[in-house]
């Protein structure tokens, strides 16, 4: 997974990640929104054919000194557990 850095402040980060779509984008958010201080989580995807970006900008922002890199982490460390716990609840039923 390719990451570019955009925009980086202590409460705020905005990145690009190259290959990515929907599917993966969405749960990222939504652990991001799950996660303590992140005051906004969003993203941007602008199709080829409008002449926008083709890769998905994340836009994070957090509030009471919640640094945004460290709730990056902490986000996609949720969306590990999530999958991890969908494995095995899907190999308990097979």
């Amino acid at each position: 997974m390719d990451l570019r850095v955009i925009e980086k402040e202590d409460n705020a980060l905005s990145i690009e990640i190259a290959g990515e779509d929907h599917t993966f984008m969405n749960v990222l958010k939504g652990a991001l929104l799950e996660t303590d201080g992140v005051a906004a989580a969003t993203y941007d995807m602008n199709p080829e054919q409008s002449g926008g970006q083709t890769d998905p900008v994340l836009t994070i922002k957090t509030e009471d000194g919640t640094d945004a890199l460290d709730a990056l982490e902490t986000g996609t460390d949720r969306v590990i557990e999530k999958a991890d716990a969908l494995t095995e609840a899907y190999e308990s039923a097979a």
